[in-house]
């Protein structure tokens, strides 16, 4: 398996359709309101789960689960979350990925409020799907704190909202030993483009500002691999930790990209949701996923393997 089979996967053997009876599990998918985002809440929901929609924007939120109402009679629940906003401290960008994010565990911030807020509401989550994302911005845009968009949205405010709800998360798996929750990471095979982390271009500065905008995008979603694949190491006898690639899918996540060629080639090549979402919730909700741990999904909710890199620990 390598890039060609990121590309051109066949045809898919698991299905939506395949979702088990999800009646009692509580679910967090963050960028719910568009998308793969959309697409797996919306799955999720027509099989019985309790779902809460996180999101940044309540107004879209509020669109996306009207339209969910509407399609499966069943009504997710808005939880605010805004990934940019998780205040780091210059001075926590150390030793290693993991360490760094750690420091974060200090600071109140949005983020953390964020997580603290849905632990004040369910004593449990089966399911943490780090879905949200941004994909190749302009290079000028920065998180509330200077922080570079795509690293900061897609790995270090993921890896502090799973942070502070790790001890719901692990409270669920001591009341339910025979159901290993999940934390499910949306990654993507761009992070085979950059697979290394540069601590000094984490933060805005003219390095940053001079390196291709892919690159930074490869190193964020290699970064999600790295920490799912920690998360994993770590905390692997109570909860499974599976990072994964989409798909190609036209979402709008690629709205930066603007038109042209590559509005083309993702209009004629790329997946619709409803396939580009069968992925993340196989991970999620598949008896045979709870296998799983550490592991990297490909498309069509297959086992694949990531850059050799990846297996570090961080």
């Amino acid at each position: 398996m390598g890039i060609l089979d990121d590309i051109f996967p066949p045809k898919a053997t698991w299905t939506a359709e395949d979702i088990p009876d999800c009646s009692g599990k509580v679910f967090l998918v963050t960028g719910g309101n568009s998308g793969i985002g959309l697409e797996t809440t919306k799955q999720l929901l027509r099989k019985g789960g309790k779902v809460y929609l996180a999101a940044r924007s309540k107004a879209k939120a509020d669109e996306a689960i009207t339209e969910l109402e509407r399609e499966t009679g069943k009504r997710a629940i808005f939880h605010e979350l805004d990934l940019g906003n998780f205040f780091l401290p210059q001075s926590c960008v150390a030793v290693t990925l993991y360490e760094a994010c750690d420091e974060q565990g200090k600071n109140l911030a949005a983020v953390k409020r964020s997580a603290l807020e849905f632990a004040s509401k369910e004593s449990r989550l089966d399911v943490l799907i780090n879905n949200a994302g941004v994909m190749v911005p302009p290079v000028e845009l920065v998180t509330s704190d200077g922080y570079d968009l795509q690293f900061g949205t897609n790995v270090i405010g993921h890896f502090v909202f799973t942070k502070h709800l790790l001890p719901t998360i692990l409270s669920t798996a001591e009341s339910n030993p025979s159901s290993r929750p999940r934390v499910i990471t949306v990654s993507s095979m761009g992070h085979r483009i950059h697979p290394s982390i540069e601590y000094d271009t984490l933060r805005d500065c003219d390095k940053r500002r001079t390196m291709n905008i892919w690159h930074l995008y490869g190193q964020s979603k290699f970064g999600n691999i790295l920490v799912a694949n920690e998360l994993a190491r770590r905390y692997g006898d109570q909860i499974v930790s599976i990072s994964l690639h989409p798909g190609g899918v036209k979402t709008n996540l690629s709205r930066h990209r603007g038109g042209g060629l590559m509005a083309k080639i993702t209009r004629f090549f790329f997946a619709d949701p409803s396939l580009g979402a069968v992925t993340q919730l196989y991970a999620a909700t598949a008896p045979e996923a709870a296998e799983m741990n550490g592991k990297y999904l490909i498309p069509w909710a297959r086992v694949g393997e990531p850059n050799p890199a990846a297996a570090k620990c961080v």
